[in-house]
């Protein structure tokens, strides 16, 4: 039987045997797109519009069944395998050109017990979805500020956010989870069952299998949450940051402050005459009683001279999709991250300077607060070792413009360069724009006992987009 030829963009043919393809499709109860069919673009398209890839088949998976037999094609027809999830990692690590892509964006079923206070979360679920369902009853899991975010890329690599100060990562919520592993078993991993894979997970992002659920520990959160942005103008910035980072230092858990450089939007509580400057954003949030949030930031909302102070009582959700606008899909995206155990007045004076320059109306630079829970956790307790982190400084390129592509790759790269001097050489994986090249600074001392869980999990590197463990065999 001939052979059956997938097309890629340079019109090279990657060669399937027609009788494994016509077999797979027979087995998948999900949908099989190939760069021929109808919506082909659409489902190949990731958030980060910067990266175009062309992958020979997109597996749509509607279970762990569909999961198991897409990862099973790719071995046995040495086909680069990309997973799909949420499709919002920065580096595109979701989708390749002229291999297969298990697409998990189907799964997105949250089963909630509100009385053990667990979530039972499938793989290709956004927060949102999680969101959604667990406030419904009260509850919520440390995940990121952007909602449309994915909750595998974002648990693997660790994941932290406004609620991370006072109960962790995301990983370190993480009770369990389903695997589908290089050879197509599906394990449970946890702290009693493959303990090792368990530790890998939690941090040591896609390179030990297909994650087909979650399961997380909830907490009591909101429904109503203390949060908003305190604004001021670019030349008060660097006195500001003094007070915000001394602040930060001595916060209760309850309090997370987020700071963020950008070009005022035509938000509502801004004067007018501020729209399209650079600005300071520094945003506090509060979970717990919202009297008590209120005296606490006080010493925070009195400094200085604010353009304006929009911090209110919100619901939780409200909080969680406050900046989706911000970082919607179809922009080019490109970032690069430092981790800082402290932010010193040069550090400052060096980030100041540079959002100056913010190249496009876009961009920004990103201080995100952490500390508090997330260094409760022993560096080598899970794959995730940053645990002396106090902040992590993102310099953001964000642009529509391809001529503004260079100008503000360069910038990026500026600023994280000038920023080296001052931060500890490690960065945080979700946070890392290149593919591979970075895992030192991602795993740190953990690397050489990720490359044991590899060694066991994915000797032949079957999961190999990502920051990348390589195996030893």
């Amino acid at each position: 039987m001939p052979d059956l030829q997938v097309r890629t963009r340079t019109d090279q043919a990657d060669l399937l045997p027609e009788r494994a393809l016509f077999e797979l499709e027979g087995k998948v109860r999900g949908e099989i797109i190939r760069s021929r069919d109808d919506g082909y673009d659409e489902v190949r398209s990731v958030w980060n519009a910067m990266i175009d890839k062309r992958p020979a088949l997109i597996v749509r998976c509607s279970g762990v069944a569909d999961v198991i037999e897409a990862v099973d094609f790719a071995r046995e027809n040495d086909l680069l395998l990309a997973v799909r999830g949420g499709g919002h990692n920065i580096a595109g690590v979701a989708v390749c050109d002229g291999g297969l892509v298990i697409d998990l964006s189907p799964m997105r079923g949250v089963h909630v017990d509100p009385k053990a206070r667990t979530a039972r979360v499938q793989g290709g679920a956004t927060f949102a979805d999680v969101d959604h369902e667990t406030q419904a009853f009260g509850l919520a899991v440390p995940n990121g500020v952007v909602s449309t975010t994915g909750v595998g890329g974002l648990t693997l690599g660790g994941g932290f956010g406004r609620l991370s100060r006072k109960h962790g990562l995301t990983a370190d919520n993480l009770l369990s989870a389903d695997v589908v592993t290089a050879d197509g078993d599906l394990v449970t991993a946890s702290a009693s069952e493959h303990p090792d894979h368990f530790w890998g997970i939690r941090g040591g992002g896609g390179n030990f299998g297909v994650v087909t659920s979650f399961e997380f520990q909830l907490h009591e959160v909101g429904p109503e949450v203390l949060f908003g942005p305190i604004v001021y103008r670019l030349d008060d910035a660097a006195e500001v940051l003094r007070n915000y980072r001394d602040f930060a230092a001595h916060a209760p858990r309850e309090c997370s402050v987020w700071a963020d450089f950008l070009t005022a939007p035509p938000l509502p509580f801004l004067p007018e005459e501020v729209h399209g400057t650079k600005v300071l954003f520094v945003a506090p949030f509060y979970v717990g009683d919202v009297q008590e949030g209120e005296e606490v930031l006080r010493p925070l909302r009195e400094h200085g001279a604010p353009i304006a102070d929009a911090v209110a009582p919100m619901p939780y959700l409200a909080a969680q999709g406050a900046v989706d606008g911000l970082y919607a899909p179809g922009a080019h995206n490109y970032w690069k991250s430092h981790n800082f155990t402290e932010v010193s007045d040069r550090a400052i004076d060096v980030m100041v300077e540079h959002a100056t320059r913010l190249p496009t109306p876009q961009s920004d630079m990103l201080i995100s607060h952490l500390g508090g829970a997330v260094n409760d956790v022993a560096p080598d307790e899970t794959a995730y070792p940053h645990r002396d982190i106090a902040f992590v400084v993102s310099p953001g390129g964000r642009w529509e413009d391809a001529a503004q592509h260079d100008a503000t790759i360069a910038w990026v790269r500026e600023c994280f360069d000038a920023l080296t001097a001052h931060a500890t050489g490690s960065s945080y994986a979700n946070f890392i724009a290149e593919r591979t090249g970075r895992e030192r600074e991602a795993f740190g001392s953990n690397y050489d006992r990720l490359v044991e869980v590899k060694d066991r999990y994915d000797p032949t590197n079957l999961f190999r987009l990502n920051q990348n463990v390589t195996p030893t065999v």
